[in-house]
């Protein structure tokens, strides 16, 4: 699971999901949009439209597919209501993965009932070079405890944590809107289809 805003979604979001994906031979990495996500402000564009520019991004691009359930609850989008869920409609054995960036990973202690997430899966952090920052006091005994070092070592259906690697792209959705609000191009950040959308509906544009 890949939950964000994806706001819009670009390829920095769908090239690490697709190369975790593959490293661990994964039989779908889900990309779940966020409603209203607790810890950051509200998106600029509707759930509907960041929703379809999801699936217009993973459209045949097997194994990811999209996860439309936090768009359908009626409150914020918290991750450990999602993971309950999605495990309660899988096996027990089988395994559950969270992805999060580094940042997201080290703001991990604000979550709600953050201890409970490797009750329900394994976390994959997505390593980039420029993460650097030392993680908070409250997450270093977590890791000490439960990380492994080799990410295809993760054993169970959940509890521990790994890195994985990933090419560095330097995108960001903030980057993105900016662009399209000044009139710029943002071919090649985000995959042609999604650039479709957003020029067919007017998104993030500048108003008059």
């Amino acid at each position: 699971m890949l939950g964000g805003t994806f706001d819009p979604v670009h390829i920095g979001h769908l090239r690490g999901a697709l190369e975790v994906a593959e490293a661990l031979a994964l039989d779908e990495l889900r990309l779940t949009p966020s409603a209203r996500p607790p810890h950051r402000g509200t998106p600029q564009v509707s759930a509907k439209d960041r929703l379809a520019m999801v699936e217009c991004a993973v459209a045949g691009v097997a194994p990811l597919v999209v996860d439309a359930r936090e768009l359908q609850r009626d409150k914020p989008s918290y991750t450990i209501d999602t993971l309950e869920l999605m495990r309660a409609e899988l096996a027990a054995e089988d395994q559950v993965f969270l992805l999060l960036g580094w940042d997201a990973f080290c703001g991990l202690p604000t979550w709600h009932r953050w201890e409970e997430l490797l009750q329900h899966c394994h976390i994959l952090v997505l390593q980039r070079p420029d993460a650097d920052s030392e993680p908070p006091d409250a997450l270093r005994n977590l890791l000490a405890a439960r990380s492994v070092s080799d990410p295809l070592a993760l054993k169970g259906p959940s509890g521990q944590i790994a890195f994985v690697w990933q090419t560095p792209l330097a995108v960001s959705a903030t980057q993105i809107r900016q662009l399209l609000a000044s009139g710029k191009s943002v071919r090649f950040l985000v995959p042609d289809a999604v650039l479709a959308y957003i020029d067919a509906h007017g998104l993030y544009r500048a108003s008059n």
